[in-house]
Protein backbone atom coordinates (compact mmCIF):
# COMPACT_ATOMS: atom_id res chain seq x y z
CA UNK A 1 0.00 0.00 0.00
CA UNK A 2 1.39 3.35 -0.98
CA UNK A 3 2.66 5.72 1.90
CA UNK A 4 0.64 9.09 2.22
CA UNK A 5 2.33 12.53 3.51
CA UNK A 6 -0.42 14.86 4.78
CA UNK A 7 0.78 18.51 5.07
CA UNK A 8 -1.84 20.35 7.19
CA UNK A 9 -3.36 21.77 10.00
CA UNK A 10 -3.91 20.73 13.47
CA UNK A 11 -6.20 21.95 15.89
CA UNK A 12 -8.05 21.54 19.51
CA UNK A 13 -11.86 21.37 18.75
CA UNK A 14 -14.14 22.47 21.14
CA UNK A 15 -17.58 21.15 20.27
CA UNK A 16 -20.54 22.35 21.85
CA UNK A 17 -23.68 20.28 20.85
CA UNK A 18 -27.05 21.82 21.35
CA UNK A 19 -29.89 19.87 22.98
CA UNK A 20 -32.49 22.03 21.06
CA UNK A 21 -32.91 24.60 18.56
CA UNK A 22 -30.49 27.49 19.70
CA UNK A 23 -31.97 30.33 21.36
CA UNK A 24 -30.53 33.49 20.20
CA UNK A 25 -29.67 35.84 22.93
CA UNK A 26 -30.54 33.55 25.53
CA UNK A 27 -29.15 30.08 26.86
CA UNK A 28 -29.15 26.24 25.29
CA UNK A 29 -28.24 23.23 27.00
CA UNK A 30 -25.11 21.45 25.08
CA UNK A 31 -23.17 18.88 25.52
CA UNK A 32 -19.73 20.71 25.29
CA UNK A 33 -16.10 18.34 24.82
CA UNK A 34 -12.73 19.00 23.87
CA UNK A 35 -11.10 16.70 20.57
CA UNK A 36 -8.35 16.67 18.18
CA UNK A 37 -8.96 18.88 14.96
CA UNK A 38 -7.84 20.18 12.18
CA UNK A 39 -8.32 19.16 8.64
CA UNK A 40 -5.38 17.92 7.46
CA UNK A 41 -4.68 16.07 11.07
CA UNK A 42 -7.74 14.30 11.07
CA UNK A 43 -6.85 12.83 7.85
CA UNK A 44 -3.84 11.54 8.98
CA UNK A 45 -5.68 9.96 11.77
CA UNK A 46 -8.20 8.46 9.64
CA UNK A 47 -5.76 6.97 7.37
CA UNK A 48 -3.88 5.68 9.96
CA UNK A 49 -6.77 3.60 11.22
CA UNK A 50 -7.17 2.32 7.71
CA UNK A 51 -3.87 1.08 8.50
CA UNK A 52 -2.07 3.48 5.42
CA UNK A 53 1.74 4.19 6.79
CA UNK A 54 1.19 7.51 7.14
CA UNK A 55 3.16 11.11 8.21
CA UNK A 56 1.84 13.94 8.45
CA UNK A 57 3.73 17.37 8.95
CA UNK A 58 2.21 20.39 10.47
CA UNK A 59 3.05 23.27 13.38
CA UNK A 60 1.26 23.27 17.48
CA UNK A 61 1.88 25.77 19.75
CA UNK A 62 4.18 24.53 23.03
CA UNK A 63 0.97 24.54 24.93
CA UNK A 64 -0.67 21.61 26.73
CA UNK A 65 -3.01 21.64 23.93
CA UNK A 66 0.25 21.16 21.69
CA UNK A 67 1.48 18.43 23.61
CA UNK A 68 -1.90 16.00 23.93
CA UNK A 69 -2.48 16.95 19.77
CA UNK A 70 0.96 15.25 19.52
CA UNK A 71 0.71 12.38 21.81
CA UNK A 72 -2.99 11.85 19.98
CA UNK A 73 -1.37 11.96 16.48
CA UNK A 74 1.46 9.08 18.29
CA UNK A 75 -1.36 7.28 19.51
CA UNK A 76 -3.26 6.43 16.28
CA UNK A 77 0.24 5.83 14.63
CA UNK A 78 1.03 8.65 12.79
CA UNK A 79 4.65 9.67 11.97
CA UNK A 80 3.77 12.78 13.45
CA UNK A 81 6.50 15.74 12.17
CA UNK A 82 5.14 18.83 14.18
CA UNK A 83 7.51 21.84 14.88
CA UNK A 84 6.89 23.33 17.93
CA UNK A 85 6.26 27.04 18.27
CA UNK A 86 7.19 28.89 21.19
CA UNK A 87 4.97 32.11 20.05
CA UNK A 88 1.59 31.47 19.18
CA UNK A 89 -0.95 28.50 20.36
CA UNK A 90 -1.86 25.15 19.10
CA UNK A 91 -4.65 26.34 16.43
CA UNK A 92 -8.38 26.20 18.04
CA UNK A 93 -11.53 25.45 16.16
CA UNK A 94 -15.10 26.63 18.01
CA UNK A 95 -17.91 23.97 16.86
CA UNK A 96 -21.09 24.68 17.09
CA UNK A 97 -23.15 21.79 16.29
CA UNK A 98 -27.30 22.22 16.12
CA UNK A 99 -29.77 19.58 17.78
CA UNK A 100 -30.11 18.27 14.12
CA UNK A 101 -26.43 17.66 13.44
CA UNK A 102 -25.53 20.97 11.12
CA UNK A 103 -22.20 22.43 12.34
CA UNK A 104 -20.92 25.67 11.99
CA UNK A 105 -17.29 26.98 12.51
CA UNK A 106 -15.26 29.76 14.13
CA UNK A 107 -11.26 29.18 13.42
CA UNK A 108 -8.38 30.70 15.28
CA UNK A 109 -5.40 29.03 12.98
CA UNK A 110 -2.71 29.61 15.82
CA UNK A 111 0.49 27.97 14.90
CA UNK A 112 -0.73 26.45 11.93
CA UNK A 113 -0.38 30.46 10.15
CA UNK A 114 3.14 29.96 11.14
CA UNK A 115 3.78 26.71 9.42
CA UNK A 116 7.40 27.70 7.02
CA UNK A 117 8.98 26.22 3.81
CA UNK A 118 11.75 25.06 6.11
CA UNK A 119 9.24 22.97 8.58
CA UNK A 120 8.52 21.09 5.25
CA UNK A 121 12.24 21.00 3.91
CA UNK A 122 13.59 19.31 7.02
CA UNK A 123 11.18 16.93 6.14
CA UNK A 124 12.39 16.04 2.62
CA UNK A 125 12.96 12.02 3.38
CA UNK A 126 9.23 11.79 3.26
CA UNK A 127 9.34 13.45 0.10
CA UNK A 128 10.34 10.34 -2.63
CA UNK A 129 9.30 8.59 -5.44
CA UNK A 130 6.28 6.01 -4.65
CA UNK A 131 4.90 8.04 -2.33
CA UNK A 132 1.67 10.61 -2.35
CA UNK A 133 1.16 14.07 -1.01
CA UNK A 134 -1.89 14.97 0.49
CA UNK A 135 -2.66 18.83 0.72
CA UNK A 136 -4.99 20.27 2.91
CA UNK A 137 -7.18 23.46 1.81
CA UNK A 138 -6.68 25.38 4.52
CA UNK A 139 -2.46 26.07 4.23
CA UNK A 140 -3.21 27.05 0.98
CA UNK A 141 -5.30 29.76 2.34
CA UNK A 142 -3.94 30.39 5.12
CA UNK A 143 -1.42 33.01 3.65
CA UNK A 144 0.62 32.09 6.79
CA UNK A 145 0.82 28.87 5.73
CA UNK A 146 1.24 29.08 1.92
CA UNK A 147 4.48 29.18 1.22
CA UNK A 148 4.66 26.16 3.14
CA UNK A 149 2.06 24.24 1.35
CA UNK A 150 3.51 25.60 -2.19
CA UNK A 151 6.48 23.84 -1.15
CA UNK A 152 5.33 20.63 -0.06
CA UNK A 153 3.67 20.74 -3.86
CA UNK A 154 6.99 21.57 -5.49
CA UNK A 155 8.91 19.08 -3.82
CA UNK A 156 6.20 16.61 -4.68
CA UNK A 157 6.29 17.05 -8.08
CA UNK A 158 10.30 16.87 -7.91
CA UNK A 159 10.03 13.64 -6.46
CA UNK A 160 7.30 12.53 -9.08
CA UNK A 161 4.71 11.84 -5.90
CA UNK A 162 0.83 11.45 -6.82
CA UNK A 163 -0.60 14.30 -5.66
CA UNK A 164 -4.00 15.29 -3.98
CA UNK A 165 -5.57 18.46 -3.04
CA UNK A 166 -8.51 19.24 -0.64
CA UNK A 167 -10.64 22.85 -1.18
CA UNK A 168 -10.52 23.27 2.66
CA UNK A 169 -13.45 25.24 4.01
CA UNK A 170 -15.71 27.53 0.99
CA UNK A 171 -16.34 30.58 2.75
CA UNK A 172 -12.76 31.30 3.01
CA UNK A 173 -12.42 29.91 -0.14
CA UNK A 174 -13.81 31.97 -1.87
CA UNK A 175 -12.78 35.15 0.11
CA UNK A 176 -9.52 33.95 -1.05
CA UNK A 177 -10.15 33.84 -5.06
CA UNK A 178 -10.85 30.78 -7.45
CA UNK A 179 -7.93 31.59 -9.48
CA UNK A 180 -4.96 31.70 -7.12
CA UNK A 181 -6.23 28.34 -5.68
CA UNK A 182 -6.51 27.06 -9.25
CA UNK A 183 -2.95 28.37 -10.47
CA UNK A 184 -1.08 26.99 -7.07
CA UNK A 185 -2.49 23.59 -7.73
CA UNK A 186 -1.68 22.67 -10.53
CA UNK A 187 -0.40 19.61 -11.48
CA UNK A 188 -2.05 18.08 -8.37
CA UNK A 189 -3.60 14.09 -9.77
CA UNK A 190 -6.79 14.93 -7.53
CA UNK A 191 -8.79 17.31 -6.45
CA UNK A 192 -11.01 16.20 -3.75
CA UNK A 193 -14.15 19.12 -2.54
CA UNK A 194 -17.46 19.68 -1.84
CA UNK A 195 -20.15 20.62 -3.66
CA UNK A 196 -20.38 24.37 -2.24
CA UNK A 197 -16.49 24.43 -3.00
CA UNK A 198 -16.79 22.81 -6.53
CA UNK A 199 -19.02 25.95 -7.40
CA UNK A 200 -17.20 28.49 -5.37
CA UNK A 201 -14.14 27.09 -7.88
CA UNK A 202 -16.20 27.20 -11.41
CA UNK A 203 -18.86 29.23 -10.91
CA UNK A 204 -21.58 25.61 -11.61
CA UNK A 205 -24.17 25.37 -9.77
CA UNK A 206 -24.38 21.22 -9.97
CA UNK A 207 -21.33 18.97 -8.94
CA UNK A 208 -21.64 17.45 -12.51
CA UNK A 209 -21.29 20.79 -14.34
CA UNK A 210 -18.28 21.47 -11.97
CA UNK A 211 -16.61 18.21 -12.00
CA UNK A 212 -16.43 18.94 -15.72
CA UNK A 213 -15.43 22.05 -15.43
CA UNK A 214 -13.01 21.41 -12.94
CA UNK A 215 -10.82 18.76 -15.12
CA UNK A 216 -9.80 21.55 -16.97
CA UNK A 217 -7.15 21.62 -14.04
CA UNK A 218 -6.82 18.34 -12.46
CA UNK A 219 -7.17 15.15 -14.31
CA UNK A 220 -9.35 13.51 -11.67
CA UNK A 221 -12.38 15.15 -9.35
CA UNK A 222 -13.92 13.63 -6.47
CA UNK A 223 -16.87 15.74 -5.35
CA UNK A 224 -18.49 14.78 -1.59
CA UNK A 225 -22.33 16.14 -1.87
CA UNK A 226 -23.96 15.23 1.55
CA UNK A 227 -26.24 13.34 1.86
CA UNK A 228 -26.68 12.73 -2.26
CA UNK A 229 -23.31 10.81 -1.98
CA UNK A 230 -20.38 11.84 -4.28
CA UNK A 231 -19.16 11.44 -7.73
CA UNK A 232 -15.41 11.41 -9.60
CA UNK A 233 -14.77 12.43 -12.71
CA UNK A 234 -12.17 12.28 -15.46
CA UNK A 235 -11.49 13.28 -19.09
CA UNK A 236 -13.37 11.09 -21.89
CA UNK A 237 -15.98 9.56 -19.96
CA UNK A 238 -19.44 10.78 -21.15
CA UNK A 239 -21.13 10.88 -16.84
CA UNK A 240 -19.33 10.99 -13.92
CA UNK A 241 -19.45 8.31 -11.22
CA UNK A 242 -21.39 8.55 -9.03
CA UNK A 243 -22.35 6.80 -5.58
CA UNK A 244 -25.31 6.73 -3.23
CA UNK A 245 -24.34 8.11 1.00
CA UNK A 246 -24.20 5.54 3.23
CA UNK A 247 -27.57 5.94 5.57
CA UNK A 248 -26.98 7.37 9.06
CA UNK A 249 -29.95 6.84 11.50
CA UNK A 250 -28.74 9.67 13.56
CA UNK A 251 -26.35 12.54 12.69
CA UNK A 252 -24.34 12.90 16.18
CA UNK A 253 -21.51 15.86 14.66
CA UNK A 254 -20.82 15.68 10.99
CA UNK A 255 -17.28 17.21 12.22
CA UNK A 256 -14.82 15.67 9.89
CA UNK A 257 -16.67 13.87 7.89
CA UNK A 258 -15.28 15.40 4.63
CA UNK A 259 -11.79 14.38 6.14
CA UNK A 260 -12.59 10.63 6.99
CA UNK A 261 -14.00 10.40 3.37
CA UNK A 262 -11.10 11.28 2.03
CA UNK A 263 -9.15 8.90 4.44
CA UNK A 264 -11.46 6.22 2.88
CA UNK A 265 -11.06 7.28 -0.89
CA UNK A 266 -7.29 7.58 -1.28
CA UNK A 267 -5.97 4.17 0.01
CA UNK A 268 -8.34 2.31 -2.94
CA UNK A 269 -7.30 4.84 -5.14
CA UNK A 270 -4.11 4.77 -4.75
CA UNK A 271 -4.07 1.05 -5.36
CA UNK A 272 -6.01 1.57 -8.69
CA UNK A 273 -9.24 0.30 -7.58
CA UNK A 274 -12.19 0.95 -9.24
CA UNK A 275 -13.36 4.96 -8.83
CA UNK A 276 -17.20 3.34 -7.73
CA UNK A 277 -14.58 1.15 -4.98
CA UNK A 278 -12.84 4.19 -3.77
CA UNK A 279 -16.48 6.30 -3.72
CA UNK A 280 -17.70 3.57 -1.64
CA UNK A 281 -15.02 3.26 0.92
CA UNK A 282 -14.85 7.14 1.15
CA UNK A 283 -18.59 6.93 2.16
CA UNK A 284 -18.64 4.38 4.82
CA UNK A 285 -16.03 6.30 6.54
CA UNK A 286 -17.64 9.37 6.59
CA UNK A 287 -20.91 7.38 7.82
CA UNK A 288 -18.54 6.41 10.56
CA UNK A 289 -17.49 9.59 11.47
CA UNK A 290 -21.06 11.20 11.81
CA UNK A 291 -21.97 8.67 14.30
CA UNK A 292 -19.88 10.13 17.01
CA UNK A 293 -18.92 13.68 18.71
CA UNK A 294 -15.79 14.90 17.34
CA UNK A 295 -13.76 14.87 13.95
CA UNK A 296 -11.80 11.87 14.64
CA UNK A 297 -11.59 8.15 15.16
CA UNK A 298 -12.25 7.82 18.95
CA UNK A 299 -8.58 6.74 20.80
CA UNK A 300 -10.18 3.59 22.28
CA UNK A 301 -11.02 1.92 19.39
CA UNK A 302 -7.40 2.81 17.84
CA UNK A 303 -6.26 0.89 20.54
CA UNK A 304 -8.73 -2.11 19.97
CA UNK A 305 -7.79 -2.43 17.09
CA UNK A 306 -3.49 -2.74 17.26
Amino acid sequence: MTRVVVVGDLMTDTVARAAFPLAKGSDTPAAVTTHGGGSGANVAAWLAVEEVEVAFVGRRGSDIAGRNRDMEMMGYGVDARLVMDAERPTGTCVVMVTHKGDRTMLSDPGANGALLPEDVERCGDLFVQGTHLHLSGYSLINEGSRKAAITALDMARKAQMSVSVDGGSFSPLKRMGAEPFLEWTQGARLLIVNAKEAEVLTGRDTPDQAAKVLTAWYPQVVIKDGADGALWYTNGRPEPVTVAAEPVDKVVDGTGAGDAFVAGFLPPWLDGKQPADALTAGCRLAARAMRHLGARPTLDVVDNQI
